[in-house]
């Protein structure tokens, strides 16, 4: 339900979805209730359906907003060169991407079990667009001789699974900078792709 003009939906509506992201990622989705995201942005948990309908829709669209702007962002990446240097762009870019949004990350994989059955059909395709993307560059490297892989679909889910793992366990404040570790797994999936 939209919010009256003169109010501060503007404000509060953003502060909704980001307590709902913490509290998502720290407790659960199933673990979290509407008063407890009331409480965190400082208002009647009554309050909190003038921004969003329910808690589904709040999962929803945090899942969707992170799905939306990763698909935004990739689009404004080069897309052009070989199968190996688009490959080493798409690398790179994921793990920075993610890098920033551990929070996003960890409610956008961890939680799709449970969103509704029509709300995940549209995530789904928004992740499979995505994937899409590396496939295409897998199946390029393949059909040029520059990567050997059994099956370009079970080795695009591979490499996105072992970027993505990067957010679990990374910390800015640790032995190796988000550049090291960014050279580290492209060197990786360069080696698990490579012909010869």
């Amino acid at each position: 339900m939209a919010r009256t003009q003169g109010s501060h939906s503007d404000i509060t509506g953003p502060r909704v979805q980001r307590a709902a992201l913490e509290l998502f990622a720290r407790h659960g989705y199933a673990a979290v209730s509407m008063r407890q995201i009331a409480a965190e942005v400082g208002v009647q948990a009554g309050a909190l359906y003038n921004y969003t309908a329910d808690k589904q829709s709040l999962l929803f669209d945090l899942m969707r907003g992170h799905m939306d702007e990763l698909l935004a962002a990739r689009a404004g990446q080069p897309q052009s060169g070989s199968p190996l240097q688009r490959l080493e762009a798409f690398t790179r870019f994921h793990i920075r991407f993610h890098l920033e949004r551990p929070d996003a990350v960890f409610v956008s994989y961890m939680e799709l079990r449970n969103l509704a059955p029509g709300n995940f059909e549209v995530i789904e395709g928004l992740r499979r667009a995505y994937e899409d993307q590396l496939e295409d560059i897998l199946r390029d490297g393949v059909r040029t001789g520059v990567f050997e892989l059994a099956d370009s679909k079970i080795a695009t889910l591979a490499v996105i699974a072992m970027l993505t793992g990067v957010t679990t366990w990374y910390r800015s404040a640790g032995r190796l900078s988000a550049a090291q570790v960014e050279q580290i797994y492209w060197d990786m999936v360069r080696k698990a792709v490579s012909a010869g």
